[in-house]
This record gives structure tokens, C-alpha cells and sequence, in this order.
């Protein structure tokens, strides 16, 4: 179990980098553009507001990574629990989707996590 458990946080962590790199690196491009259904020109009004959002899921998945690496379970349902809420917000406030892609990951992590712990 504690092996899937860190199979499972380590996805999540995955996750939050690739959404970092969309968001922070990748947000004018056409593929993510088509990814969230942006325009040209809002891509390029929103592209600060993107790079923050990414920088905020790469804390996220630092500190996943860091809960990984110290084998410091406290750290990795802390940041769970902060993924989760971020993403709960996202579905409610942007698009549902988002509890396919952070909520439900997230939160099998967490029972993951605190199965085998």
C-alpha cells in the first residue's frame, strides 16, 4: 500500500509540473489554447494571470515532491488537501473538468496516503 501510495502522490505532483509548464510557458500556443478553449487574444490578456496560476501548481508540486523525498507524510497530505480545495474552487468557479484532472487524482492520493500510513 505505501508503495501505491507514493506511485499516487508522485502523479499528482506530475500533474501540477505539466499544468506549470502549460500554464507558465506554454499559454499562448495553440495546443493549450485548444486545450482550454482560449482565444489568440485572450490567451495573450491572460498570459500573466496563467504564468501565476502555474507558479501557485508549482508550489503544489514541490511540495508533494518534497513530502516524497523527506518521507514526511504530514507534508504529503498537507499539500493533497491543498490540491484538493484548489481544485474544488476550479470546478465550482472555471470548469468541471478540473475534478477529473486535480480533485479525484488528489483525493485518491490522499486515502492512499492515509491508508498506508
Amino acid at each position: 500500500m505505501a508503495w501505491a501510495a507514493r506511485i499516487a502522490v508522485g502523479l499528482v505532483a506530475a500533474i501540477h509540473l505539466y499544468i506549470l509548464v502549460l500554464e507558465m510557458f506554454l499559454w499562448r500556443t495553440d495546443r493549450v489554447r485548444a486545450t482550454f478553449g482560449t482565444t489568440p487574444e485572450f490567451a495573450e490578456q491572460s498570459a500573466t494571470l496563467a504564468a501565476n496560476q502555474g507558479l501557485y501548481n508549482g508550489f503544489l508540486a514541490t511540495g508533494l515532491l518534497y513530502g516524497l523525498i523527506s518521507d514526511d507524510l504530514t507534508f504529503q497530505v498537507f499539500f493533497l488537501c491543498c490540491v484538493i480545495v484548489a481544485g474544488c474552487y476550479g470546478a465550482l468557479t472555471a470548469t468541471r473538468r478540473i475534478l477529473f484532472v486535480q480533485v479525484i487524482p488528489g483525493a485518491l492520493a490522499l486515502l492512499l496516503v492515509l491508508l498506508a500510513s
